[in-house]
């Protein structure tokens, strides 16, 4: 194979591949990158054996062929090299790359040994814009755990139906679940998991593109795929296993009815229960008191070793008055996933799911189980 490529562009490549090899040792050729010189493009695979990348270029192919070559070498020296035009020659097992005056040989191995990536069919598909969906699946991908007993909850629900997508997540003590725009329709409406390591990889390949992504189905894997806008040749492919198992039927913890519902600002409310949680227990318990009729939520934690804390904020306040103990940490998590300045927390009594959302927003919410008094 021969083959010309800009540095800068042969560096992005190697970015993205690279994320997805394998540090393996019992498979060293997963610690490999593909280069596959076809009829102008050059293309990079690489695969952990759950999640696959694809990614083209445009080049000035004179010679096709292919040959693996160990990613962390690879896009080590390419990171050295100048942004001028790169010459890479494959002769046998070895790779020349020559740059300016910059040259080297990488003792390659044969692409024969490279694992296969599934390919997916394309006759169903759906779109999102890429940026949005990014950022509406940041809103989710920390709240999965990964879990040998329960491995259906260490990937994020997707429930795709006419023009929306339903995503949720949950580590069993809090939820979150974001409703998502799409374009197109499948035959029928579908359910999945995907793990939450794809979904973590989708987020930092995908979430600056521009433009849609496509997302196709098979059995037993899923792809998403963002098209170069000069050519609507693919520019990058990731296809993921799915998890198998039944997701749980977590809308039935989601309350449909509160006793109290609080408006209050995002940000003050996140200091002060940062404030709060320097003295919270060993359970890191935060206490809420509200008193409806004065519209203030009063926070309040203790430590036997360092002391007790006490805040007001003020809220707008409907129903009644209670008081109720969260983990600080669960709460917070919450509450930074919320883009929106004010938050509204619906409350069911002491010992009932509390559910967060931004105000005005019916597109998110955040359930977090509250911590029973005793």
């Amino acid at each position: 194979m021969k083959t010309l490529i800009l540095q800068e562009k042969l560096k992005k490549g190697l970015n993205i591949s690279e994320r997805i090899c394998s540090k393996s040792i019992t498979l060293p050729i997963l610690n490999n990158v593909l280069i596959s010189a076809e009829k102008n493009f050059l293309k990079l695979s690489a695969t952990d054996l759950e999640i696959g990348v694809n990614w083209w270029s445009l080049g000035k192919t004179e010679k096709e062929g292919e040959i693996t070559i160990p990613s962390k070498l690879l896009s080590g020296f390419v990171n050295f090299l100048p942004n001028k035009k790169i010459s890479i020659l494959a002769k046998g097992s070895d790779l020349y790359i020559e740059c300016e005056n910059y040259k080297t040989k990488i003792k390659g191995v044969s692409s024969e040994e490279f694992p296969i990536i599934p390919q997916i069919g394309k006759e169903e598909s759906v779109s999102v814009k890429s940026i949005e969906f990014c950022k509406s699946l940041s809103q989710l991908a920390d709240i999965a755990v990964l879990s040998t007993t329960r491995p259906e909850i260490s990937g994020i629900y997707f429930n795709f139906q006419k023009g929306l997508i339903i995503a949720a997540a949950t580590d069993s003590f809090r939820l979150g679940e974001k409703k998502i725009s799409i374009k197109g329709s499948l035959e029928k409406a579908r359910s999945l998991i995907i793990p939450q390591k794809t979904i973590k990889e989708i987020i930092n390949i995908f979430g600056e593109k521009q433009g849609d992504l496509k997302i196709y189905f098979s059995p037993n894997q899923i792809m998403f795929e963002c098209l170069m806008p000069e050519t609507n040749h693919p520019e990058i492919q990731v296809v993921s296993r799915l998890i198998e198992g039944e997701y749980p039927n977590y809308q039935e913890i989601i309350p449909s009815k509160f006793s109290t519902q609080l408006i209050f600002n995002k940000e003050e409310f996140i200091n002060k229960i940062k404030a709060a949680s320097l003295f919270s227990g060993k359970v890191n318990e935060v206490n809420l008191k509200v008193d409806a009729e004065k519209n203030k939520i009063e926070i309040l934690s203790q430590s036997p070793d360092l002391g007790d804390y006490q805040s007001l904020i003020s809220a707008k306040t409907k129903g009644d008055n209670l008081k109720v103990s969260f983990n600080h940490r669960f709460l917070l998590d919450g509450l930074l996933n919320i883009k929106s300045s004010d938050v509204l927390l619906e409350l069911s009594g002491d010992s009932g799911p509390g559910v967060l959302r931004p105000a005005g927003d019916n597109t998110y919410l955040y359930v977090v189980m509250p911590i029973k008094s005793t």
